[in-house]
């Protein structure tokens, strides 16, 4: 039955159906059990997995999501970058369904990806975004960062958004090991960003001098002729 189903579900991903291969994962948890389904996610190839999980739906819960092991999580993950995502929306969105499906097994499921190759860059690139943010909490502690005072630093309670946020507090205070692998691939992101949108404001600026310096020179409008004086018939002009 295993088998059997790995093939039809990666027949089904293949022709585009991944409503249909996840309903035929979900039918085998509803007739067989979540051990019967467990089982055919670890035959599952990665990449059909990732297919299936990727189509996360906030809307609704997902039994292959919560079944999941980290092992087949972190595997499936870092493949991710084969769609081409360059917004990583999708990456997000699954990371936060599955990583925070039980605050018991976050850490599990952050370990497991920091052991695969490539699971620290799917790391970077979920956190991409936020470089800015994450780069100053890495140094001050507060994701404000207007904010590098003694005092300032934010605290578990304040962060549990089982979201970007929630995510970096893990990394540091939690996993430092992994988070001293993140963090600076971040801050090269965003010196890299921030030197391209220097570059752009200086070409902008170039561009802007160049068209006042090819500008016509304004014309400076005539003054009216004064009028002549008017003689009236018989007079003569005083001129």
């Amino acid at each position: 039955m295993t088998n059997s189903l790995v093939v039809k579900a990666a027949s089904l991903i293949r022709d585009g159906d991944i409503a249909g291969a996840e309903y035929a994962l979900v039918n085998l948890a509803d007739t067989e059990g979540d051990y019967a389904l467990v089982a055919v996610l670890e035959a599952l190839p990665p990449k059909d997995l990732l297919a299936v999980i990727r189509e996360y739906d906030a809307s609704k819960e997902s039994v292959v999501n919560l079944l999941v092991t980290p092992e087949q999580f972190a595997r499936a993950v870092v493949m991710e970058k084969l769609y081409g995502d360059r917004t990583h929306a999708r990456l997000r969105g699954m990371i936060n369904a599955i990583l925070f499906r039980n605050d018991n097994q976050t850490g599990e499921f952050l370990e497991a990806i920091g052991e695969v190759d490539g699971g620290y860059q799917a790391l970077v690139d979920y956190l991409s975004d936020r470089d800015e943010e994450v780069v100053h909490f890495a140094l001050y502690d507060t994701f404000n960062v207007n904010h590098d005072e003694a005092g300032d630093a934010v605290d578990k309670s304040e962060v549990m958004d089982h979201d970007w946020k929630e995510l970096t507090w893990l990394l540091k205070h939690e996993h430092p090991d992994m988070f001293e692998q993140i963090w600076p691939p971040l801050k090269k992101l965003l010196a890299d960003r921030r030197r391209h949108e220097a570059e752009l404001e200086m070409q902008e600026q170039s561009a802007l001098e160049q068209d006042e310096e090819h500008a016509p020179a304004a014309v400076k409008p005539s003054a009216p002729a004064k009028p002549k004086p008017t003689v009236e018939p018989g007079e003569e002009s005083a001129l």
